[in-house]
């Protein structure tokens, strides 16, 4: 019976996403839906998007072992993520009226840096699709104990299936329907499982004081890395095509604005199931069944402890925030890819566009399956996507939106040097975490640009004073 509910859900949801597909009649409506979302679907789609893979499986079992300090960036760093976003940046964006995030970079620092932030953002969506599709080949093998592998690419052609076709509104109308089944499902399995443990305060009370601390106890101090863990999704997702689309497609500026806050703000709060669902797994198989891959934790306690109209329930909101967050992660790089990358190759009118959005998809999604196949981690590979954007696309956004900068080799510099220097920074050196590295190497050439023309400014108001 477990098996056929979630057959029968897949089938629903493919057949929403086909249906939405006939509203898609041109690229806007492929890529941002027609910028008509009302505030419940746009703060559906930011939450379900958002809400995925690492957020139950992976943060639990990191919630699990070590409380707060290894859930900084998930979920605690993506919230803030979106309340930024909602805070500083959506309205500027929405006014701006653009297509893509990559024609912001255009627009502010030329077609030369249109294109590196576009391939950056392309690779740097690879990562976390690939972290969905593994996230849904791990439901399927725990439901049917089909190969791992075969899951994996059964659930990725489903994602890439609707997403093709129906573009952001098969996204959009599949989250609003997800995120309500994310939170009344959540909710339920806590509730069920909590009665054994004398209800849901007593669950509640289970972690021990230490997990509470927001960083560990180490003989080095940890407050480096603690503001790294902020600072890899809480700032390097901002510059990402994802929430630029649903900023973008928001029906208004102020429904653009508080639909990413309050979704922040929601976020926050259902997060918090998963991770007391993860410690109370943790705690109840520590002695005997834990599984090997503490990824498996809370799917394990499902299915042992639960009946089958829980398993139901429980695994129906596993796949629904999984897929929300497959499709939406796909859709974005496959936009960027064609319409700032491709287009400049191959010319197009409206309508071959649309045909090329659909191909960049299935393009990626191929790309992305096969990196899916080859890792077993979950956080690391959302961890290494959200660095792209920390590293290389988040200072020149910041510069030229609120400092006016359009000096194009200091933004193309501050892309290529922060990658450089993630990728190549000795381990721990200097006590620095290879990422907060790329950050600050990303900032030099701007920091060099202000030096040079305050020192400009300044010797042009000496020379004037001599000459007067």
């Amino acid at each position: 019976m477990l098996i056929v509910g979630i057959i029968a859900y897949l089938l629903f949801t493919i057949f929403v996403g086909v249906w939405s597909a006939r509203r898609v009649k041109s690229v806007e409506d492929f890529s941002l839906a027609g910028k008509k979302l009302s505030f419940f679907m746009a703060t559906s789609t930011v939450f379900a998007t958002w809400f995925g893979s690492e957020t139950i499986l992976g943060s639990s079992a990191e919630f699990a072992q070590h409380g707060l300090s290894g859930v900084i960036e998930e979920p605690f760093g993506a919230a803030l993520c979106l309340i930024l976003v909602g805070l500083f940046f959506a309205k500027r964006l929405y006014r701006m009226n653009l297509n893509t995030i990559g024609d912001f970079y255009r627009a502010q620092y030329g077609v030369w840096t249109e294109v590196i932030a576009s391939i950056v953002m392309v690779f740097s969506y690879l990562s976390w699709v690939a972290a969905q599709f593994l996230a849904m080949g791990i439901v399927l093998n725990s439901i049917t104990g089909l190969e791992l592998k075969t899951s994996v690419i059964l659930m990725s052609a489903i994602v890439t299936l609707y997403t093709a076709l129906g573009g952001m509104w098969a996204v959009s109308m599949t989250d609003s329907i997800q995120m309500i089944v994310i939170v009344v499902g959540l909710m339920i399995v806590l509730a069920f499982l909590a009665q054994d443990q004398g209800g849901v305060l007593e669950v509640l009370k289970l972690p021990p004081e230490t997990h509470w601390r927001w960083m560990r106890e180490t003989e080095k101090p940890q407050i480096i890395p603690f503001v790294t863990s902020w600072m890899i999704l809480g700032l390097g997702s901002i510059p990402g095509q994802d929430i630029f689309q649903r900023v973008m497609s928001a029906r208004s500026e102020r429904v653009a604005v508080f639909s990413s806050i309050f979704s922040g703000l929601l976020y926050l709060t259902v997060a918090m199931i998963p991770l007391f669902l993860g410690y109370l797994a943790y705690s109840v198989l520590i002695a005997k069944d834990r599984p090997a891959d503490l990824q498996f934790l809370i799917p394990r306690l499902i299915m042992l402890k639960t009946n089958v109209y829980v398993q139901i329930i429980f695994f129906g909101a596993l796949l629904s925030a999984i897929l929300s967050t497959a499709s939406g992660a796909l859709l974005a790089p496959s936009v960027i890819l064609s319409e700032n990358l491709l287009q400049k190759i191959t010319p197009s009118d409206n309508h071959k566009l649309l045909r090329l959005s659909r191909l960049s998809t299935v393009f990626l999604a191929v790309i992305s399956l096969i990196m899916a196949l080859r890792y077993d981690k979950i956080t690391e590979l959302v961890s290494d996507s959200s660095t792209y954007g920390l590293v290389s696309l988040f200072v020149p956004l910041v510069a030229g939106m609120f400092f006016r900068a359009t000096n194009a080799k200091a933004a193309i510099t501050s892309i290529i040097i922060g990658l450089v220097a993630w990728k190549l920074w000795p381990h721990q050196l200097f006590n620095l975490p290879s990422q907060l590295a790329g950050f600050l190497f990303s900032l030099l050439p701007f920091l060099m640009l202000l030096l040079w023309k305050i020192a400009h400014y300044a010797y042009r108001g000496k020379k004037s004073a001599k000459l007067s």
